[in-house]
């Protein structure tokens, strides 16, 4: 999954989620475009203002959902119903919910019941602890949300380590084969992913769970070239 992340209408990428590091990469729903013609058919939008609870840019991505053949999988500041039905009526496929696993597990718990499938429970790992509101915060214990959420019935999760976003240093295998381990539904990694031997070594997982990957920078820069990695992954 190509990562979109978008700021004040624009397409950014951050290290460890530090909005000073933002580097912007022009328009979203170019890069949008760009990526499903490569042959994406997820993109992985993240709604930075609404993460960092400055506005939001729902209008920009019902345009990419609207522009491009690809589903849209949505995340960033879904913390309330308001939010969670902004969300929905940007046509997106599927939502991702964070920080309000953390705080507000019964809401989850009925957002689960509601939307089923349509809804990923996003972990991003710092140390031993999760991370919320944009990483502004760590707080909660890997462990005991992931249970939760299991038992609150989630589908399916989006495992990030907040230390390696950003920086191309890799994925954290032992980190997402723990989360696999106990789990037992679908895993998507994010974070570091920044080869093609990344993407093979993830692709060598999916025995365990591990479903999809999100690459950001690494496409941005460069680094990896999206239709090779489609092929690694048998998308292609």
């Amino acid at each position: 999954m190509p990562a979109i992340d978008v700021q004040g209408g624009r397409a950014v990428q951050l290290v460890r989620g530090d909005i000073a590091t933002a580097k912007d990469f022009g328009d979203p729903v170019e890069a949008a475009a760009k990526f499903a013609s490569s042959g994406a058919t997820w993109l992985h939008v993240v709604d930075l203002d609404a993460a960092f609870g400055t506005g939001n840019n729902a209008d920009v991505i019902a345009q990419i959902v609207a522009s491009t053949p690809a589903a849209v999988q949505l995340s960033g500041g879904l913390r309330d119903d308001e939010a969670v039905q902004r969300a929905i009526s940007t046509g997106c496929a599927r939502i991702s919910i964070g920080t309000a696993a953390l705080e507000r597990p019964e809401w989850c718990r009925g957002v689960l019941a509601q939307l089923g499938s349509m809804v990923a429970i996003s972990l991003d790992v710092a140390g031993e602890a999760l991370a919320s509101h944009g990483w502004r915060e760590a707080s909660g214990n890997l462990n005991d949300t992931l249970a939760a959420m299991v038992e609150a019935g989630c589908r399916r999760f989006i495992v990030t380590d907040t230390n390696s976003d950003g920086t191309l240093e890799g994925p954290a295998l032992e980190l997402l084969g723990a989360v696999c381990a106990r789990a037992q539904v679908p895993v998507i990694a994010s974070g570091g992913i920044s080869t093609l031997e990344h993407v093979r070594q993830l692709r060598g997982l999916t025995a365990i769970g591990i479903e999809g990957a999100i690459i950001g920078t690494a496409l941005y820069l460069g680094h990896i070239d999206l239709s090779a990695a489609l092929v690694i992954a048998g998308q292609r």
